[in-house]
C-alpha cells in the first residue's frame, strides 16, 4: 500500500524536517520571544550604556576604553552576549525536553531520521533564533547611534559564531545530562555570568587581574568581542589574534557539534 511517505528523502533531509519542526515550535512563542529580543537590548542600552556610561564618561572621558565612547565599547559584547542567551535558550530546553520530559526525539528516530540529523536540525532552529537576536540588536545598535552602517556589519557574523560556538557546546552537555535539578542553576551561576561579567565587557581584559584573565581567554564571548570591536571601530587587534579568535570560536563549534551528534546517538540507541 502506498502510503505517499517519500522514506529516502525523509532519510536524506531528516536534519532539514527536524529544524522546520523546531522553528514550527519557536514561531509559538513568537510575542514572547520579539518582546525579549526587543526589550533586552534597549534595557541594556539605555541603563548600562547610556546610564552607566555617562559616569564612566564623566570620571575618565575614553581614556579607559582606547578613546572610544563607552556605549559603543560595550556594543560588541552586548550583541555577541545576546547571541549567546538566545542560542542557550534553543539549545538546552529543546534537547531535555526531547531526551527526557517528552521524549520526542525517541519517536522522531524511530523514524529514518537518525540521531545526527536530530542533532543537527535542533542546532540550525537554534542559529535562526540566534541570527534574528543579532539582527534585532544590531538594528537598535543603529538607531541609537552607536555604531556606523558599515564595516560594522561584520559585527553580526562575529556575534552569531559566539552563539553557534556556545549553543554547540551547551548541546552536548544537556544531551548527556540525566537529571536536570541543578543544572540550570549551576549554567547561569557559574558559566553564564562569570562569562559576561570576566570577558571583556564593560571594559578591556587587560584591566583585570591576571588571576581572572583566563576566564576571558576561554569564553567564546571574549573572542567574539574583541573580533565585533576590530569590526566597529578599528580596535588594533593583529592579523594573528584575529587569526586565534576565529580559529577558537570556528574550533569550539565544530567540536560541540561533533560531541552532540555523536551523544544523540549514544543515548537514542539504548
Amino acid at each position: 500500500m502506498n502510503t505517499g511517505i517519500d522514506v529516502p528523502r525523509i532519510a536524506r533531509f531528516g536534519a532539514l524536517y527536524i529544524a522546520a519542526a523546531r522553528l514550527r515550535s519557536i514561531l509559538k512563542w513568537k510575542t514572547i520571544i520579539a518582546a525579549v529580543d526587543i526589550g533586552n537590548p534597549l534595557f541594556y542600552l539605555i541603563a548600562v550604556g547610556i546610564g552607566i556610561g555617562v559616569l564612566v564618561q564623566n570620571h575618565s572621558g575614553t581614556s579607559g576604553t582606547g578613546g572610544i565612547k563607552y556605549i559603543a565599547f560595550i556594543a560588541p559584547a552586548l550583541l555577541a552576549n545576546s547571541a549567546i542567551t538566545g542560542v542557550m535558550d534553543e539549545c538546552v530546553f529543546p534537547v531535555i525536553e526531547g531526551f527526557k520530559w517528552r521524549k520526542l526525539f525517541f519517536a522522531q528516530n524511530a523514524t529514518p531520521i537518525t540521531g545526527k540529523q536530530i542533532a543537527i536540525g535542533v542546532y540550525l532552529a537554534a542559529l535562526s533564533r540566534t541570527v534574528f537576536s543579532v539582527l534585532v540588536y544590531y538594528l537598535l545598535l543603529l538607531a541609537f547611534n552607536v555604531v556606523d552602517f558599515g564595516i560594522s556589519v561584520l559585527m553580526i557574523p562575529t556575534a552569531i559564531m559566539a552563539g553557534a560556538s556556545f549553543g554547540a557546546v551547551m548541546m552536548y552537555f544537556a544531551a548527556k545530562i540525566e537529571k536536570e535539578d541543578y543544572f540550570f542553576n549551576v549554567i547561569g551561576r557559574l558559566v553564564i555570568m562569570p562569562m559576561f561579567l570576566f570577558s571583556g565587557t564593560f571594559f578591556p581584559l587587560s584591566l583585570m587581574p591576571i588571576y581572572l584573565q583566563p576566564i576571558g581567554w576561554i569564553s567564546p564571548l571574549w573572542h567574539a568581542t574583541e573580533l565585533g570591536r576590530e569590526a566597529a571601530f578599528d580596535y588594533g587587534i593583529s592579523s594573528l589574534m584575529i587569526a586565534i579568535h576565529l580559529i577558537f570560536l570556528s574550533a569550539m563549534a565544530v567540536t560541540g557539534l561533533v560531541l552532540s551528534m555523536r551523544q544523540f546517538e549514544r543515548r537514542l540507541a539504548r
